[in-house]
Formats: C-alpha cells, sequence, structure tokens
C-alpha cells in the first residue's frame, strides 16, 4: 500500500516515514503544498497523511483541489492539537480524519490502517481469504493457522490483492502501488512475486485474469 506524506518539518517527516516503510508501506514524500498537489493528481496512493501548515500552497488549499478534482484517497490531516477550528476546516474541506501534534507514531498508524480499510470496504483489521489470514495490525500471514514467511515485496503484493478481494488488479496498478514514484519500477517483477506467493499460499486463491492482471478469490 503506498502512502502520501506531505510535511514540511523534516525530522517529523523522517520519523514518520521510517515508521511507515517498518510497517510496510510505500512512502512518497513532499515538502510543501505545491508537490502535495501534483502528486496527490498524477500518481495513485492508497491515503494521503497531510499537515496543514505547508509552504507555498496550504493544507486545506491543497485537500479543496483534490477533492474538487474528484480525488477520494482517503486524507488525514495533522494539525495542531489545541487548533480546534483547523480541524473542522480539515473535515469540511475533505478529510477523513485527522490527528493533533504531538501524537504517538502507533496511533498515527493506527488511523492509517484504518482508513485503507474502510476505503477498501473492510470493517476488520484482519484480512481473509479463505485459509489465508493477514493481520494488518502486526503485518502477520498466516495459512490454516500456520505462519506463513513472505519477503516485503511478497507481503505488499498480497495485502493489496487481499484488500482488494474480488476485483481484477492489473499488473501496472500493483506495480504502481508497491513501488515509490522514484523508484525503477518493472512491472514484470510482479509475475515473480506472486509466482513465489502461490508456492506459499493456496495457489487457487490468486486468479489470473489473462490479458487484464490478477484476482484474489476463495476457494469456489
Amino acid at each position: 500500500m503506498r502512502i502520501l506524506l506531505v510535511e514540511d518539518d523534516l525530522t517529523l517527516s523522517n520519523q514518520v516515514r521510517l515508521a511507515l516503510e517498518e510497517a510496510d508501506y510505500v512512502v512518497d514524500l513532499a515538502e510543501n503544498g505545491r508537490d502535495a498537489q501534483y502528486l496527490g493528481e498524477t500518481e495513485p496512493f492508497d491515503a494521503a497523511i497531510l499537515d496543514l501548515g505547508l509552504p507555498l500552497v496550504d493544507g486545506i488549499t491543497v485537500l479543496k483541489s483534490w477533492r474538487a478534482q474528484g480525488i477520494c484517497l482517503p486524507v488525514l490531516i495533522l494539525t495542531a492539537r489545541d487548533t480546534w477550528h483547523e480541524k473542522v476546516a480539515g473535515i469540511d474541506a475533505g478529510a477523513d480524519d485527522y490527528l493533533g501534534k504531538p501524537f504517538h507514531m502507533e496511533e498515527l498508524l493506527a488511523r492509517v490502517r484504518a482508513l485503507i480499510r474502510r476505503a477498501s470496504g473492510n470493517a476488520s483489521s484482519v484480512l481473509i481469504c479463505g485459509a489465508v489470514r493477514l493481520d494488518t495490525r502486526s503485518g502477520r500471514v498466516s495459512v490454516d493457522g500456520e505462519p506463513a514467511v513472505l519477503t516485503s515485496h511478497e507481503f505488499k503484493v498480497l495485502s493489496y490483492l487481499m484488500h482488494h478481494q474480488g476485483e481484477i488488479v492489473s499488473r501496472t496498478t500493483l506495480t504502481e502501488h508497491i513501488y515509490a514514484q522514484d523508484f525503477d519500477r518493472d512491472s514484470n517483477t510482479i509475475e515473480v512475486f506472486v509466482g513465489r506467493l502461490r508456492k506459499k499460499i493456496p495457489s487457487e486463491l490468486i486468479e489470473t485474469v489473462r490479458g487484464l492482471g490478477y484476482r484474489m478469490r476463495g476457494p469456489t
């Protein structure tokens, strides 16, 4: 899952980025509102973490611009803890949630998980497909109750497919959601990751839809 992190405080930005990456998210950074607005308009993200006090273009303006263009990615805004009017303005502009500074990193991660889960129509933090269980809180995967050992990229592919069960997901879409913008992307590697996953989980759960991509499905 791919996150857009918009924060001009470099120390905080690095702390949040590291925490997200340790939780197996792909992170793109923007240090000002102009870059954030452009990235949100041109790149596919699963969620955005948006500070409101940004250089060049403020966060509220960025958010309003996204929503005016029909960009529906889930947005968590960061506000000063005692600035209640910023929270109201952010929610009115189209934010899905807010978090006051300073904050605990565990809470930020929990809120991001919840945003992504709700956006994909999943009510529980544990995703289940047939014999496979993926706990989004711990990042653990099990098959028939036994732990499955996955590489970081295998986990990212499986997580995206399980968040979008029943949907056809193209190789291009998977590539865009497991690599950051500045990474040398190669959609051919998706076939490799899917092939490895099929050796670690019941192979029939990942269906190849010829010419279109992959679909995660339960056993029929």
